[in-house]
Parts: C-alpha cells; structure tokens; sequence
C-alpha cells in the first residue's frame, strides 16, 4: 500500500475536526517543489552590496583563517574561531 492510500485510510477515519486539523497541519508544511526564498535582511543586503564592491576591486576576499587571525588581531590577539558562533 503506497503512503498516498494509508493516509486517505487513516484520514477517513477521523471525524470532521480532526481532518480540518490534519488539512490545517498539511497547508503549514513548505512546498518542496517551489522553496520559500527568504528575503534578505538590509544587513543582508548591505553585506552583499560591500563583497560585491570588494570582488569589483580586484581585492582579494579573506580566507576562513585570514578573517580568524584579522578578527583576534582587532580584540588584541583574541581569537575565538567564527564556526563556534
């Protein structure tokens, strides 16, 4: 029996509020075939804006241990790695 033919049978056994709960539960799940795109922050988008001018400039973008040993050198040789964020 597919998954499709269990759930109508389960389905048909509920009462009417019951099956307005489970098609409220399944109206609530995301669309697989059409992703919800969230919209970007301003933060977001303004970070976007300053990399995009940064790659326009030739300058190269900082690597994960470049931007770790940058941060510890502006908190006075601190470093608390991003990835534990």
């Amino acid at each position: 029996m597919s998954i499709e033919e269990l759930v109508v049978e389960k389905l048909q056994k509920l009462d009417s509020e019951q099956q307005q709960q489970v098609l409220a539960f399944i109206d609530s799940l995301p669309n697989q075939q059409e992703p919800a795109k969230a919209e970007p922050s301003s933060l977001g988008k303004k970070l976007r804006e300053l990399r995009a001018q940064i790659v326009a400039s030739g300058e190269p973008l900082l690597s994960r241990e470049e931007l770790d040993r940058e941060i510890a050198e502006r908190r006075g040789g601190v470093s608390i790695p991003i990835a534990a964020y």
